[in-house]
């Protein structure tokens, strides 16, 4: 049976560019508005069309002269001077400022460093934030909510201003308190300013150039107690964290492989997450260093797409290794992708966590007080499944199946 689908219509209301022009610009549009705008561009070449054969010299009819530059440089906006003075105002009267990074402040991590060091402020980092700052920076408590740290929440809840980066965090009982804390948001987007917690001043613009532009209206803050009792607390929970990764148990922890990969990852290593109880112990573990780079479903929640993004990583970094972290859920709903892997030769590395449920679903039924319903899964030899695709495939049950005493699968 052929099908014939309306594909305008059907992407219409997901994506931001959506249009049947002419091939010799088309491409360029559609990865300026997805880049712009940070969403969906799609792609309508009808089969003829493709069937086509033209000269590269040899424009359409139909465009005599349309072009697009071959270069594209983010927007970089900075506040107007009157919100940047009245946003330090707020910051320069708070005595404990508390920092919230996200995937927005990716790209400026030497200003929020030098943000955290003049206010003493501690950075709490939501999970598409995690690489702001590397997890051995003095300033970080690390991950935020239900993926987060008992520090962060410490400096959530005692914090007298709250500083919010390019972040959506959606777990609000982590915010400060509504009226405990003055709050300074900046975000691109200027529907997101407020969304989770009530700002007093939101400031639209990168967080780069909105941070070097009010880096220099800010005063040092001679008090540095908030921030070193932030560190003390972080050290404490780093040594917890050691306890639990290095505590053999059989079956193997996942806290323990985690922190094994952690210590084992190339300093320029990108990791891809899946979504599940593996990413809560990939927060928590995963120690990012300064040229390491992580990204997950952190907006959309959704899982399956950890061994995607592990190919898109290969693709668009071919000279940085490519890591994935899975759990058997995840992986199980597109593990034929491992073909997609294989067949382009793409040196995916994949960490998966099996215990054949849905834990993340499992622990979320428990913490409402409902019965557990429908977490259990079909039991998979994904190192068979490895072999069938034409990759490699190792099993480790026991802390002492190390790297070369891992057993293959028969």
């Amino acid at each position: 049976m052929r099908q014939g689908v309306y594909t305008v219509k059907l992407m219409q209301s997901v994506a931001l560019y959506n249009g049947p022009e002419h091939a010799l610009i088309v491409g360029n549009r559609a990865c300026r508005m997805a880049l712009s705008e940070r969403g969906v561009s799609h792609l309508t070449v009808s089969k003829d069309v493709q069937m086509m054969k033209l000269a590269a010299d040899k424009r359409s009819m139909r465009n005599p002269g349309v072009r697009t530059s071959s270069s594209w440089s983010p927007p970089l906006p900075t506040p107007p001077a009157e919100q940047l003075r009245a946003a330090a105002e707020i910051i320069n009267s708070g005595s404990r400022v508390a920092v919230l990074a996200g995937q927005g402040a990716l790209s400026a991590r030497d200003e929020v460093t030098a943000l955290a060091d003049r206010l003493a402020a501690p950075v709490a980092k939501a999970l598409l934030g995690k690489a702001v700052l590397p997890d051995d920076s003095p300033y970080t408590t690390g991950g935020i909510g239900d993926l987060g740290t008992a520090p962060s929440t410490w400096i959530m809840k005692n914090c007298d201003t709250v500083l919010i980066l390019g972040s959506t965090m959606p777990w609000e009982e982590y915010y400060p308190t509504p009226g405990q804390a003055r709050g300074v948001q900046v975000d691109l987007k200027p529907d997101r300013l407020g969304l989770r917690y009530p700002v007093e001043v939101g400031l639209t613009g990168d967080v780069k150039t909105t941070l070097s532009a009010l880096l220099p209206l800010l005063t040092r803050k001679a008090d540095r107690s908030f921030l070193s009792e932030a560190q003390r607390r972080m050290s404490e929970w780093n040594d917890l964290l050691d306890q639990v990764e290095n505590t053999k148990r059989s079956p193997l922890r996942p806290q323990m492989v985690i922190r094994v990969l952690s210590d084992l990852l190339p300093d320029n290593a990108v990791i891809s997450l899946d979504c599940g109880a593996n990413t809560h112990f990939a927060a928590r573990c995963l120690k990012l260093r300064a040229h390491q780079r992580l990204t997950g479903t952190g907006m959309l929640a959704s899982m399956a797409p950890g061994l995607s993004y592990g190919i898109a990583a290969s693709y668009a970094f071919p000279d940085r290794p490519s890591i994935v972290i899975t759990g058997d859920g995840g992986f199980s709903m597109l593990m034929a992708e491992l073909v997609t892997a294989t067949s382009n030769k793409l040196p995916v590395k994949i960490i998966l966590l099996k215990n054949n449920t849905l834990a993340e679903v499992k622990f979320e039924q428990e913490d409402i007080g409902n019965p557990e319903f429908g977490c259990e899964l079909a039991p998979i030899d994904f190192v068979a499944f490895a072999k069938a695709c034409g990759a490699e495939g190792y099993r480790c049950e026991r802390p002492e199946d190390g790297s070369t005493q891992c057993r293959n699968s028969s």
